[in-house]
């Protein structure tokens, strides 16, 4: 709970108060993101994906 704390000296109850209110996003994601995400699952169900130490020696960032 402490790392959802806005101040150390926050008390928990407002700190629980709060956590519906972070969890909301009230904009909606257009059909291009949505179509993105569906073509995202989809890879990661027919196993074309990559680990991020490969792309990591890929992009020579190791």
């Amino acid at each position: 709970m402490d790392t959802w704390k806005t101040h150390p000296r926050e008390r928990y109850d407002e700190t629980h108060n709060r956590l519906p209110e972070m969890a909301f996003d009230p904009e909606t994601l257009s059909e291009e993101t949505l179509q993105q995400i569906e073509e995202g699952i989809a890879d990661i169900r027919a196993g074309r994906l990559r680990s991020r130490e490969d792309i990591t020696q890929e992009l020579g960032l190791k």
